[in-house]
């Protein structure tokens, strides 16, 4: 159900054509970027928190690792992912399909500036065999994201992981 409420969200938008259903898994950022032909930091991945019992999610480049102080600087709490069993209750979304799009209600999304790098990015479409194909402004606004954060590390070149 997941997957059909994205593809609404995109068809209502003009963009259904952007989404892409794969033969092969994409549930994890190898498999995703592998089912796309590209490389792993042009999959958006998707990460649900709880913060203060909300949940939000930050969407960043494949090849970035949240960073807890940047995140406890970023939100004023430490970083404490949802519950993989409960992912779906709080977001509307199955592990493995987590977007920022077609959300439960008050979910609020954040994009992390390791997004920054590319012109063209690939979150997932609402479930494991799915993805859609979106510039960063499109991000931006699909998302209805709430603005542009620094939590992750490992994606700068010159970066101590």
């Amino acid at each position: 159900m997941s997957f059909e409420k994205v593809q609404k969200y995109f068809n209502d938008a003009g963009l259904a054509d952007r989404i892409k259903v794969l033969d092969e898994s994409s549930a994890t950022v190898l498999e995703a970027a592998d089912a796309l032909n590209c490389e792993p930091e042009h999959i958006a991945k998707t990460l649900s928190f709880l913060v203060d019992s909300e949940p939000l999610l930050v969407v960043m480049a494949g090849d970035a690792k949240v960073d807890n102080k940047k995140f406890k600087a970023e939100f004023h709490k430490r970083a404490r992912m949802i519950p993989r069993d409960e992912v779906e209750g709080y977001i509307g979304h199955k592990p493995g399909g987590v977007c920022p799009f077609a959300l439960k209600e008050g979910v609020k999304v954040y994009l992390d500036i390791s997004l920054k790098r590319f012109n063209v990015i690939y979150p997932a479409a609402g479930n494991s065999h799915s993805a859609v194909q979106l510039s960063l402004p499109e991000l931006m606004t699909y998302a209805n994201a709430d603005h542009w954060v620094d939590v992750c590390k490992g994606w700068l070149v010159d970066e101590e992981a």
